[in-house]
Formats: C-alpha cells, structure tokens, sequence
C-alpha cells in the first residue's frame, strides 16, 4: 500500500483519468485520498457537487478489499450503482427492494473479493446479517454518506446513523471518510463526536457555490410569482420547488401543470410506488419540476437541476443550502429563489412554541430560524450572509439580487412604534389581541366590519397609519417578527403580542433600519439568468447549437436503452464540449473531461459518428 502521496499519485491520477475522465484533482481531493489510501479517517465537507464521492471511490479501488457506502436513501442507490458500473466500476448494493436471490449474489460476490463498492441503508448495515457478512470478506473502507444525518441538532437527523460508531469497534483498523455538504462547526463537532471520529482529520472545503445567483422576494400570489419565475427565467429546464406541506404540493404541481410546466409531486403521503415513479421521471427525463416537501432530495446526483425554488421559508439556513444545492451541480449557472411572508414568519414561531421539544431544542430551533430570517431580511450580499454562516467570509458576490439590485434602507422606528402601540393598547384597554391583517386594518384607518363590531375605530391608533401600503406595513411587521419585537401566541389562534424587546423600541431607546424592496427588482430579476464570473457560458453558435442538441437527442436514446437517466451516459458539460470541439478520432475524445478509457470504449464511435452528421 503506498505511503505516501507521492508514491501513490501515479496510480491514482490514472484511475482519476481512465475510470472517470478527469486530468487533475479538484480542491483538495487528493489530500483525502491519501489519508483514506493510508488508513486514516477523514471528516470531508464539501459543497454539493465539489466531488465528494471520488473522496472514497479512488481510495476503495486502490486499497484491497471492498469500499462499503453507507447510503440513507435506498431509492437512490440504483442510480448511483448505474453510474458506476457506466465507468466500469464492479459495484453492487444490498437493500430491501432486492429478491433473495439478487441479495445472495451480491453476498457472494462480496465474500469472494468480486465488488469495489458496496452501497448500503444504515438500517441495513447494522443489522447482525449484514455485519456478519461484512466480517467474512475484506473491508477496504467504511465511507458515511450524509453524514450530518447524525446529528440531532441537523436538519435530516435520522437515527440509525448514531448505531454507526461501533464500525469503530469492530473495525478499528479500517480507515472510515465521513462526508456532508452542510455543516456549521458546530454539527462537525456532533457528526465527529456521534461517529468516534474526534482523532480524525478535516478537510472542510469552501461552501460557495459561485454558479447559483441567490434571490429571495416578498411572498404575495406565490403561484403566480413562481409560474412568472419559470416562465422567464427557466422555461423547459429541470428544477425542484419546495413546499412546507402535501396539500400545497399537489396543489401547486396541479396549478403549474395546468400552465404547461412538466410538474410533478413528491411527498410522504404518496404511496411508495408513485414516489418512486415520478422520482425516476425526474432523474431520466429532460425538463421535470419535482414539487416536493423536503422529504425529496437527499442524495440526488442529477447534474443538470436549473433552479431550486422555495414557496415556504426554511427552517434553517442549513436546510436552506443543503436544498438548494441541488442546483448546478455541473456548475452550469442556476438560481436559487424564494418566495418569503409575514405568514411564514407567523407559522414557524407557532410551531416552535407547540413544540415537544425541551427548552434547550427550542432555543436552537430559534436560534435557526433567526438565522434564516437575517438572510431574507438583509440588504446585504446575499452569499456574503450565507457564507458567514458557516464561519467563512468572502467579499461581496456581485451576482445575487441584493448586489444585483441593492434595496434600500429607511429609519422604520416610528412605523415600528405604531405597530407596537396598536398591539399595546388593544391589550391594554380592551384586553384584545389580533392578528396582523387586522392590525394594518386599524393602522390604515379601514373601517371594516370586524373594525366596527370592536368599536376599534375609537382607539387613538386608528388612521395614523395611512402614509404607509397594505404591502408596506406587512414588510414593517415581518421584519419586526424576524428580530424578535413580536411573537405569535399560538394559544390565541395567531395573535400578535410583545415581546419583553419591545420596550426599547416603544421607549425610542433604539433605532431600526428596516428594509425596503428595491423599485428595480423584477427588472433585475428577468435579466440575470444566473450569468455569473466563475461560471460564464456562452450562448453557442447555431451550428454548435445543433451538435449539442444532436448529442443530447443520441444521448437520451442511448440512456433509454440502458435503462439509466441520461447523465450517467454523460453530463451536459461533456457534450457541450464534443459539440464545440468536433473531435475527428478516439484521440481527441480522449482530452475531453468526463470521457475515460471505459466511456470512450463503449461510446466514442457513436460520439464520433454524431458529430459527424454536422
């Protein structure tokens, strides 16, 4: 086994080349080849689509034995396990979607050293069959999968993953690759500590992802917002919108289907078969939206997601960057857009005062959302917030909505003042709490019904606020919500009240600068298109144009005849680049990054013969 890096380079880097198509490594890859190649355990972050997998993938076929994966989505292991054996790679995977028979012969294939990788569910892996199946062949490495998944402060906890720290005890001398794409240092503590992995080394990678313009927008008809974001910046492109609830999941593919968006749901409620079905559309066709709750997602490869867009606000910042990460995973440009309200705000600080959490759990998940509601609510750098998060600041990114069309910033202490006396005084003199539409209602001096039964219209409140819209005020409220000025009392069905911060503000102890929508947004909006200095593309010529439609079109044939989605034949970036290039032999195809020995055995004559016809 090599020693060092240097020894083993050679070997690697031709593996990297012929298997996989790549000419060098990226970031530092290579540093954690070696760790794992020399039987040290390594924790790796790195932002989705950073090359994770080949972190443990090269290490498994350069050490003896079998690399085993352990994989929380055993929906997705069929995919992944394609794409391999595409490259030529022996691998194989044990779940419960699998006959006895399938199952025994991976067994046995296993024992007698036939397998590189072997992708198993936690579930599974812990199991007394499983491990003792394990314990009669050759283990090469353990790689954990998503690793975040094991902590309970995280956004995807699943508890299987705390049994796995006893592949520690009963392999002490098997090196073991943690790896996620989200994790403040924080989680990296927990996944290290719950692991047994605190000796290990970290490699802990940028979290930037330069190729996704990040734009977030005040929620008002959502569907028609999103239908118009489809519409204008991403007609006929693959993408994932996320919903906080079934019902508006189906609610909302329905309405974009019935608009001509090629859209579909993906949620709990689905029985396992429709799931997976429109899973597999997602993942083999070209141009599906998945409108899914957060139940989808995990461990999807698929290079060529155009946009990730949120109706519902997150419930963290690690949520939000492990979702929409999704995006660009072929570093092509893609956005990253929400639709974000007052309600939201509303809903999830309900949520967390019904929570069954203890006090501990329910401060963190304030602590969350807080951080979530600072990202909406800057008038900063979008991805300079972002990235803050995670402990690694950058200078302003040029290229999200704020920078692209900076908002303004206005003195909102006097608008906050009469919002917190009109919450004050119907408490006070009426011992009444409201909601926020009825608040603005009396602020604007609106003598609606519900105004005139309460005899509101007699509060000294009432019609001070008529300088500001019904769409400002629902700014000025949300925001003081975000900072924690008001609260939802959930006991009285949504009801606005103080907070023991209000004083300050009432008192004009402080001052607040409060957000206002830039004029020039939606103009900013439609001319972005995701253009951004790390990740220019061109528009093709015409005639490149067709090659590459060409391509693709071969490519989609060769996919369905394989029973695979079409980017583990190749990704868009390698056609792109046969279509630009016009390679004439198997020489030429071998310079082009995504095409190795194996690749270019099994399809160069075909690539060639396409490029050909133009």
């Amino acid at each position: 086994m090599p020693s060092t890096l240097s020894s083993f380079l050679p070997e690697a880097q031709t593996l990297l080349q012929q298997i996989f198509g790549y000419d060098e490594f990226r970031g530092f890859q290579a540093d954690v080849i070696e760790q794992v190649v020399q039987g040290g355990d390594a924790l790796v972050l790195m932002p989705t689509g950073g090359g994770k997998s080949l972190c443990y993938q090269l290490p498994a076929l350069i050490r003896e034995g079998t690399g085993v994966v352990v994989s929380p989505l055993i929906a997705l292991m069929q995919d992944q396990v394609d794409a391999l054996r595409e490259l030529g790679v022996k691998a194989a995977f044990l779940n419960s979607t699998q006959d006895w028979r399938t199952a025994r012969d991976v067994e046995d294939a296993f024992v007698a050293g036939q397998l590189d990788l072997l992708y198993v569910a936690p579930e599974r892996l812990l199991t007394d069959r499983c491990l003792n199946l394990l314990q009669q062949g050759r283990v090469a490495l353990f790689a954990i999968d998503e690793a975040h998944c094991v902590s309970q402060w995280g956004h995807d906890f699943r508890p299987e993953y705390l049994g796995l720290s006893m592949l520690a005890e009963r392999w002490p001398d098997v090196p073991r690759i943690a790896l996620t794409a989200t994790a403040t240092a924080q989680t990296r503590d927990e996944i290290a500590q719950r692991l047994a992995l605190e000796q290990c080394r970290h490699f802990v990678a940028s979290f930037d992802r330069p190729n996704i313009l990040y734009r977030i927008v005040e929620k008002q008809e959502v569907k028609r917002q999103l239908l118009d974001f489809i519409r204008t910046e991403h007609e006929g492109d693959c993408g994932i919108v996320y919903c906080a609830s079934r019902a508006r999941c189906e609610d909302l593919a329905a309405y974009l289907s019935n608009h001509g968006i090629q859209a579909l749901p993906y949620h709990a409620g689905l029985s396992t078969q429709l799931r997976a079905e429109n899973q597999s559309r997602f993942l083999r066709e070209d141009g599906v939206v998945m409108v899914a709750t957060i139940a989808f997602g995990m461990g999807i490869d698929k290079p060529d997601v155009r946009f990730v867009a949120h109706v519902d606000l997150p419930k963290s910042i690690e949520g939000y960057y492990q979702e929409t990460g999704r995006a660009g995973r072929d570093g092509l440009p893609s956005t990253a857009w929400m639709a974000y309200g007052l309600q939201d705000v509303a809903q999830h600080r309900r949520m967390i005062d019904e929570s069954q959490g203890d006090e501990r759990f329910r401060r963190r998940q304030v602590a969350q959302l807080d951080a979530m509601l600072s990202l909406c609510e800057t008038v900063a750098c979008r991805r300079q917030h972002l990235l803050e998060y995670f402990d690694q600041p950058i200078e302003p990114c040029g290229h999200c909505d704020n920078c692209l069309s900076p908002p303004e910033s206005w003195d909102g202490t006097e608008a906050a003042q009469k919002v917190l006396s009109a919450v004050y005084r119907l408490w006070r003199e009426r011992g009444q709490r409201f909601g926020a539409g009825h608040i603005i209602d009396i602020l604007r001096g609106k003598l609606t019904d519900r105004v005139q039964q309460h005899d509101h219209q007699s509060l000294s409140v009432f019609n001070i606020g008529t300088d500001l819209s019904d769409q400002a005020w629902r700014g000025v409220l949300r925001q003081l919500l975000a900072r924690g000025l008001l609260t939802v009392d959930h006991e009285g069905y949504g009801t606005l009240v103080l907070t023991e911060e209000s004083r300050a503000v009432l008192k004009g102890e402080v001052v607040l600068r409060l957000r206002r929508a830039a004029p020039s947004a939606k103009r900013a909006a439609t001319r972005s298109r995701g253009r951004t200095p790390a990740a220019v593309v061109q528009d093709l010529p015409e005639d490149v144009q067709a090659r590459f439609e060409a391509l693709k079109a071969w490519r989609a044939a060769t996919a369905r005849s394989h029973s695979v989605p079409a980017y583990v034949i190749f990704h868009d970036t390698t056609l792109r680049d046969v279509a630009l290039r016009c390679p004439r032999n198997l020489e030429e195809l071998a310079g082009i990054t995504g095409i190795g020995a194996r690749k270019r055995e099994a399809y160069g004559q075909e690539l060639l013969a396409c490029v050909a016809e133009f």
